[in-house]
């Protein structure tokens, strides 16, 4: 691809770092831009250094937060005897969205897959198995997204739990294997909430 500028030429390089964006794509997202106000694409480079610069992990469920411990962990009206396990941020908002989980959340910010290179203590599952250990929790809700890195991410952490006095259990399989989380539709994501199982019971 031949550009008459330069600058334009790495405009579209950097945007075509994004996930899912080519060339082509990211060319047609960086002429719309110089189409528009300059305010408003200031506006929006100040969004991304904000972004950046500003967002904080909360210190008690690692979910992405504008401060130090997010809305949910901080709300006292959340059933702090219960966590669910998740991926990342976004599937917290897909359950949330169901309003059928009044629990708190513990975010892994990721899945276990030694294939990526992927291993425990790449994701928060210390954190998770020293949470449980202070005999606060009663039940842990595990909802990864069915798949072959979820279920053995589950897995993982099912056995690290092992003979602490809590419950483990998984949500109801509403959501078809292979799915990610985020993707299932409210009602289906909030029955299997509701409806989850004993961990065990689901091997």
């Amino acid at each position: 691809m031949n550009f008459s500028s330069k600058i334009l030429e790495n405009a579209v390089n950097e945007v075509s770092q994004l996930p899912g964006i080519g060339k082509r794509t990211a060319l047609r997202l960086v002429l719309h831009l110089l189409k528009q106000p300059a305010s408003q694409t200031h506006q929006l480079a100040a969004g991304l250094i904000k972004l950046v610069d500003e967002i904080k992990f909360c210190e008690k469920c690692h979910n992405i937060s504008d401060k130090d411990i997010c809305e949910i962990c901080s709300n006292s009206s959340r059933n702090s005897e219960i966590i669910c396990v998740v991926e990342d941020v976004r599937d917290v908002m897909a359950i949330e969205n169901t309003s059928q989980f009044r629990g708190l959340y513990h975010v892994l910010g990721g899945k276990i897959s030694p294939i990526e290179g992927i291993g425990p203590h790449n994701l928060t599952i210390g954190s998770l198995i020293e949470k449980v250990k202070t005999g606060t929790i009663k039940e842990v809700i595990f909802a990864l997204s069915s798949t072959i890195e979820g279920d053995t991410t589950n897995f993982y952490i099912f056995r690290q739990l092992e003979g602490l006095p809590i419950k483990t259990s998984t949500i109801a399989r509403g959501i078809a294997v292979g799915d990610e989380l985020q993707y299932a539709d409210e009602v289906t994501l909030g029955r299997s909430i509701v409806n989850r199982i004993p961990f065990e019971k689901s091997f």
